[in-house]
């Protein structure tokens, strides 16, 4: 599905967002009005226009349950994207996983509906799988809601 969009810069893969949104109910305009968002967002934090996902050979992606160190108990499911190929595949201990590019733009959109994953940890640095930037789902649903209701029409006042 991301084939032909894995070489795009982020504005032509937000306007390929917008292009295959389905034209049903308010997605389309709630589409124009997150895909932007999407796109300041990977320009302010994020380094790359694509990361690489490691998924087994149905395309489901590997998911990581990361445990806290001194509070048991407490977990999160993460996705790690990685800045390069060779990150991803040597950070993988499956033969059954393969490391496919992904562009950020739909990445950050995928984060907004799968519900088992709490955050993506990006791995900028090229080389060091210790150091990345973290985007929460939580985080990122309460950006999209402030857009979205920023943009819906204030109801009129009523002065009588």
């Amino acid at each position: 599905m991301w084939d032909k969009i894995v070489s795009m810069d982020l504005q032509e893969q937000v306007q390929a967002l917008i292009d295959e949104a389905p034209q049903d109910g308010g997605m389309p305009t709630a589409i124009r009005i997150i895909a932007p968002l999407l796109q300041n967002l990977a320009e302010q934090r994020l380094k790359f226009e694509q990361y690489y996902i490691l998924q087994n050979l149905q395309g489901n992606w590997q998911l990581t349950t990361l445990q806290h160190r001194q509070r048991p108990g407490l977990e999160k499911t993460v996705v790690y994207a990685f800045a390069n190929l060779q990150d991803a595949t040597r950070s993988s201990r499956s033969a059954e996983l393969v490391a496919l590019p992904v562009p950020v733009i739909p990445l950050l959109f995928q984060l907004l509906a799968l519900d088992p994953v709490d955050s993506i940890l990006f791995l900028e640095v090229v080389g060091d799988l210790d150091k990345g930037e973290e985007l929460t789902r939580l985080e990122l649903q309460q950006l999209v809601q402030a857009a979205l209701s920023q943009s819906q029409p204030s109801p009129p006042i009523d002065i009588a």
